[in-house]
């Protein structure tokens, strides 16, 4: 009987030990290998923990590790080309979230941004994350999930892609790329009325083609159940934020394919997946 009871608190407490792995913190490791210095904010969700941090510095080639409750949801974003203006406020002319300070403190991101977008321990205990252009584009970013057991581990793209951005979409004095929704608010470009199906999008032109946001979107190498990526319980999120390598608009190959011409002389392709409602960033080749 001692052996039973033994075993009996054993078992409990292990059940212990696994109900709080469930309820840990997850961690972000967000790493800067841009060449210049970038300045991530975070914006909590409604009724969800605030975070430690909404905003800090990142030098090039540093990282900094943030603690994420296990319940949170929200977005990430990186600011870059930032100071202080004439006032002593500080100011970024990408990604600037008028807060005043390097702590965004609960304000969002002024468009155009690149926005990392996160639900932890959501439907069914599961983890959903994207990488989205709905508010455009400044930086490139990678989203990779860490000690998960789903199939779908990184979303996003490292390629510098602002070359590649038309004249009618660049954002004030040039710096980032608009969506077109956003640049035009024309229902064909925001996924709206009679075009609210992804049969019904205009792909007429390439820069449609190239940052229609949320149906097409451009970044996801692995985009699982539509818009999100997928997987329980992750312990650890890297994001990274480009990579040595530039990409601009070369031509557009047919109504699927837009092909790039990057700084390290591979070409890179864009498929549209307009059946699916969503994109992959093709490999190089």
């Amino acid at each position: 009987m001692g052996c039973l009871h033994l075993s009996s608190t054993f078992l409990s407490f292990l059940f212990l030990i696994s109900l709080l792995s469930e309820v840990n913190p997850a961690s972000f490791k967000i790493v800067n290998r841009c060449r210049h210095t970038i300045w991530p904010g975070f914006l909590s969700g409604a009724n969800t923990p605030q975070l430690p941090t909404t905003g800090f510095v990142l030098n090039p080639g540093k990282s900094r590790t943030v603690t994420i409750p296990r319940s949170w949801s929200g977005r990430l974003w990186g600011r870059a080309l930032c100071g202080q203006d004439s006032s002593g406020k500080f100011v970024c002319l990408s990604g600037d979230c008028g807060s005043g300070q390097i702590e965004c403190s609960g304000s969002g991101a002024k468009p155009p941004a690149t926005l990392a977008e996160f639900t932890l321990n959501g439907a069914g205990g599961l983890d959903f994350y994207d990488v989205s252009l709905v508010d455009g584009y400044n930086l490139p970013m990678l989203v990779v999930a860490k000690g998960g057991k789903g199939n779908c581990s990184a979303t996003g793209c490292l390629l510098d892609l602002n070359g590649a951005c038309p004249p009618q979409l660049r954002g004030d004095g040039g710096v980032g790329c608009r969506s077109a929704c956003e640049a035009f608010g024309d229902p064909q470009y925001c996924c709206s009325g009679a075009f609210g199906t992804p049969d019904e999008l205009i792909t007429s032109s390439y820069f449609a083609r190239l940052l229609i946001p949320d149906c097409l979107q451009l970044l996801g190498f692995h985009v699982c159940h539509k818009k999100y990526s997928v997987s329980p319980l992750h312990s650890k999120v890297l994001i990274f934020y480009c990579q040595s390598n530039t990409c601009k608009f070369s031509k557009a190959l047919n109504f699927k394919y837009v092909q790039l011409e990057c700084s390290n002389k591979l070409k890179a392709f864009v498929f549209h997946s307009i059946h699916t409602n969503h994109s992959h960033f093709g490999k190089m080749f």
